[in-house]
């Protein structure tokens, strides 16, 4: 069997894209790769990339121009989850940081394996996760 190499792309959908950016420049320090009035590309480090697209934008084909290709239909609603990677030694910073920005951390885990996580919600109301090593038997 063909093997994998890792999620390339997690997606959120948002309400409105302005109030998102902002929050995942400002809060979360991501740099955006490119960005239209329907969605939003963020370089999520290690190479992976979190994209944010505006809710019902996303319902028909895209045509890419030229002979690039297309991108089918899709969309998602309520509240997802994602997790971000940070080193153990930045779960304090992260603490403070999201302290400083008025964020609220709603649950935090201790792993058996050693890895810990705090869980908050963006503007809306998605659980993040900000996971150490030790979460899983593969980080």
């Amino acid at each position: 069997m063909p093997e994998l190499n890792g999620v390339l792309e997690t997606a959120l959908y948002v309400e409105d894209m302005a109030r998102a950016q902002t929050f995942f420049e400002g809060v979360m320090g991501l740099t955006p790769f490119t960005a239209d009035h329907r969605f939003t590309a963020f370089d999520a480090g290690a190479g992976s990339v979190l994209l944010l697209f505006l809710r019902g934008e996303t319902l028909e084909t895209v045509v890419l121009p030229g002979d690039m290709g297309t991108i089918p239909p899709h969309d998602g609603s309520g509240r997802v989850h994602m997790a971000f990677a940070i080193a153990a030694s930045d779960l304090a910073p992260w603490e403070a940081q999201l302290r400083d920005h008025g964020v609220a951390i709603e649950g935090r885990t201790h792993w058996p394996r050693g890895g810990e996580s705090l869980y908050f919600r963006d503007p809306d109301g998605h659980l993040l996760e900000l996971a150490t090593p030790g979460v899983w038997p593969s980080y």
